[in-house]
């Protein structure tokens, strides 16, 4: 989940390079892994962030909270961590720095960033990725940044033109993709160990791959809402994003320690209103969780109603609404794909929304929901998912629910990040 950060006083900047501080605490009794941290350059830098062209993140030490004042625990190394810069708007300037950092109970780390205006490429292993591929009929399946399409297509046209039927974006515990249609429904990948492969696999995975680790899709979404899509809410039931004038996706990010996917769709007509609609998906190094943001214009948008959720199992359901508003889960298991009726995999699904978003929660034959109210045009809200073939994971609905209402707790007390001297 994104940290709230605030700003203060920089530290004189060199002429080629930018220095400051930031600070990550952690206010909980439990300590926290992969802590995202996201910092907007354009807030934080004197000099313009069209003058970075690159970064290093680097450990400096650890207070440890104490009453009535903070004891250091020791320096931290000055190991260099992963870090990456990214471009959210096209234009070629950077516009975040992020890096991930674990936290202990009840502390503050902080870390000194050097921005610079002197290209220095690192290479860190990558964490997660993403990426978009196009169908070739000579088996290539170019790589692509973005694409759009004209609404009037037949929805299975554009869905069959991507390979892998959407953009797909994975950690090393996960992976998912958003399909290229009407639908804009998420799949998701399992993996038995920690690793990236969707490069390899493309969710297509063989028996081949399967016998060798790599995973599979693990999920058969039906006419439901699968694992937290976004759909309309008309009539007490969800609606696909149907009758736009165009439709497109792009990998706005991919790697080393976060990617993001954006999906787009322009003058949607829904509910005798015209929208405009930007959703991105958002997963850090070491999350099985994906941020979702979602952005609509048009008049009138806050008086409509949208809905997500997860979908009901077909195969040993077991459903979750958590007595804190917000929260819904299911656990069970299924056969996503119908031509392998013996390949049946186990799954547990989760979606968490803030109470300034949520309306209510309900459900139907499908689906567990959540139903959502724009704030100023914006929504946001995340989503979970386990596999039972992970070696180190959920084997039980008891466990997966009791660590969705963990993920919840988290979510609403997050780490504070501090920039400045």
């Amino acid at each position: 989940m994104k940290q709230f950060v605030t700003f203060f006083a920089l530290l004189p900047i060199a002429a080629a390079a930018q220095t400051f501080k930031v600070e990550v605490s952690n206010p909980s009794n439990t300590a926290r892994k992969d802590v995202p941290v996201v910092i907007d350059l354009h807030k934080v830098l004197k000099k313009k962030a069209s003058t970075v062209l690159s970064a290093m993140v680097t450990p400096l030490s650890t207070h440890k909270r104490t009453s009535p004042s903070s004891v250091t625990v020791g320096p931290s190394t000055s190991s260099l961590l992963p870090s990456q810069l990214d471009d959210l708007d096209g234009d070629l300037i950077p516009d975040e720095l992020c890096f991930v950092a674990d936290v202990p109970a009840n502390t503050t780390r902080v870390f000194r960033v050097e921005c610079s205006a002197i290209s220095s490429p690192r290479s860190f292993p990558p964490r997660t990725a993403a990426f978009m591929k196009v169908w070739d009929r000579k088996y290539r399946y170019p790589y692509i940044n973005s694409i759009e399409y004209q609404g009037r297509n037949e929805p299975l046209a554009t869905y069959d033109a991507i390979y892998g039927h959407g953009a797909q974006w994975e950690s090393e515990l996960v992976g998912f993709r958003v399909y290229m249609d009407h639908r804009q429904s998420i799949d998701i990948y399992g993996k038995p160990t920690p690793q990236l492969v969707l490069d390899k696999t493309n969710f297509y995975s063989t028996r081949e791959d399967i016998a060798a680790g790599r995973g599979c899709d693990i999920l058969f979404a039906g006419p439901s809402v699968g694992a937290g899509s976004f759909r309309g809410y008309v009539g007490g039931e969800p609606t696909y994003v149907d009758s736009v004038e165009a439709r497109g996706q792009r990998v706005i990010a991919s790697g080393p320690v976060r990617a993001i996917v954006e999906v787009w769709d322009k003058n949607w007509y829904y509910e005798g209103k015209t929208l405009q609609m930007r959703q991105c998906y958002t997963i850090y190094a070491g999350h099985r969780d994906v941020e979702v943001d979602v952005k609509l214009s048009g008049a009138g948008v806050d008086d409509l109603r949208f809905c997500t959720g997860v979908q009901k199992l077909e195969l040993e359901n077991e459903g979750y609404l958590s007595p804190a508003a917000g929260l819904v889960g299911s656990w069970g298991k299924n056969v996503p794909d119908k031509a392998a009726e013996d390949l049946v995999e186990g799954v547990g699904l989760g979606v968490c929304v803030g109470g300034q978003y949520l309306v209510d929660e309900c459900e139907d034959s499908y689906n567990y929901l959540a139903v959502l109210r724009p704030r100023n045009g914006h929504i946001r809200y995340s989503l979970a998912i386990c596999a039972l073939m992970e070696h180190y994971g959920f084997k039980d609905s008891v466990s997966w629910f009791a660590w969705l209402e963990q993920w919840r707790q988290q979510i609403e007390e997050p780490c504070n990040v501090k920039v400045g001297k």
